[in-house]
């Protein structure tokens, strides 16, 4: 085990033993309903285990960037519950369709928010609370943060969209990284490892946009649309968070290497300067 991973681990123990009662048992409640999904085959599970694994590091993530942000007791709480349940779609999207592509299959942030409410997992919390979280896992993946929400609904939509990035990035820098042989067959999506790219794509990561999914016609231009994101992030421990693990460097080392391409991550470098920079 690395020691970010004992770091994370120690972490994890201590906020267990702080956790309020429900919290413990919803906990136990999401581990009982991902064993209800395993597969025999390893290549099935893999996914599985991914999804699960991202989950705890997810909730890892909102912890530290609510305490980063001095968040309240109340709001961290509400906060991992949001991520403890934001991808419970996930496993049922996957035992019907076998994908994680919401566009061949359904839209798992819907999914697990009628999951939640019809197996009454949220029963034990007050109905504000409730309705906060369901409102954040359903809209959790949506492309822009509607402008109707409340200010504790985009607080709480803002956290898990960020947290859930920082760990989408280290899924995809690993992903990247192993064998083929190795990885979890549905984390790409089905998006063929071609040299090119799109040059639409390109030029909305020069417009400091981020990129639609619809766009994408290529395994990079994933990655590039992976970039992108680093113009939704919403908070500054979100930005020292990103920067201190590497993932803008670790994923731009994977692109094709040409002037076009070193364009476009320099800008993003610079507004990622510009946040920091900002933010002391």
């Amino acid at each position: 085990m690395s020691s970010l991973e004992t770091v994370g681990t120690e972490q994890t123990v201590n906020r267990v033993e702080a956790a309020r009662p429900e919290i413990l048992a919803l906990r136990a409640w999401f581990a009982d309903y991902c064993r209800s999904f395993a597969f025999t085959d390893e290549k099935e599970q893999r996914n599985i285990s991914l999804k699960e694994y991202h989950t705890h590091k997810v909730c890892e993530n909102i912890l530290s960037i609510a305490d980063g942000e001095s968040l309240s007791r109340k709001e961290r709480e509400t906060a991992e519950i949001i991520a403890l349940f934001h991808d419970v779609g996930r496993f049922e999207q996957y035992r019907r369709y076998r994908t994680f592509k919401d566009s061949d299959s359904i839209n798992h942030a819907a999914l697990g928010a009628d999951i939640l409410r019809e197996k009454e997992v949220l029963a034990s919390l007050g109905e504000t609370e409730r309705a906060i979280v369901l409102k954040a896992v359903s809209l959790h993946n949506v492309f822009m943060i509607p402008p109707n929400l409340d200010r504790e609904e985009a607080l709480f939509l803002k956290l898990i969209r960020d947290a859930d990035k920082l760990d989408i990035w280290r899924v995809f820098i690993e992903f990247y990284a192993m064998p083929e042989a190795e990885r979890a067959s549905a984390v790409g999506l089905g998006f063929s490892d071609l040299p090119g790219y799109s040059s639409d794509v390109l030029a909305m990561v020069n417009d400091r946009r981020m990129v639609s999914l619809s766009m994408l016609k290529t395994l990079n231009d994933f990655k590039l649309l992976q970039l992108s994101w680093a113009y939704d992030l919403n908070f500054p421990t979100s930005f020292r968070i990103m920067e201190e693990r590497g993932y803008i460097d670790s994923l731009s080392a994977t692109l094709p290497k040409d002037e076009a391409i070193r364009g476009a991550l320099r800008g993003i470098g610079e507004f990622v300067r510009e946040k920091l920079a900002y933010s002391c």
